[in-house]
């Protein structure tokens, strides 16, 4: 039997203040990675110095219309942009439903595992068409 690989201790970027004791606080383990995820879905390709094809780019699909077509476009994005950029996490599924009561936001799920643990988790977002 091969021994287990060790668990990560994950930290990164972006810095959450300054912590009780004075020192620099980062983001840990699934905290951590959300925000990276966060971080992926909300940045414009070309928006980064060194690397031009980072991000999804939602903001692309402010003023589309919120139907189905471009809820699965949105789908399609954000799995790829999270599983190119993203290495951490194994994507599940993404889900884009319109929220109710709501003619142009929509809601974005993502079911992701961790891949050192394998332990289900979601992340959510509305992202405001503005139709």
């Amino acid at each position: 039997m091969s021994p287990r690989a060790p668990i990560p201790n994950i930290i990164s970027w972006p810095l959450g203040g300054i912590s009780d004791e004075g020192q620099l606080a980062w983001s840990e383990n699934d905290e951590s990675v959300r925000e990276s995820m966060l971080n992926i879905l909300l940045t414009r390709p070309g928006e980064r110095l060194q690397r031009p094809a980072f991000g999804a780019g939602l903001s692309r699909f402010i003023h589309q219309p919120n139907n189905e077509t471009t809820r699965n476009l949105i789908a399609g994005v954000v799995r790829k942009s999270l599983t190119v950029w993203e290495t951490r996490v194994i994507v599940d599924g993404v889900d884009v439903s319109q929220v109710s009561g709501s003619l142009a936001e929509v809601h974005i799920n993502v079911r992701y595992r961790l891949r050192h643990n394998q332990v289900p988790s979601s992340l959510g977002l509305r992202l405001n068409l503005g139709v």
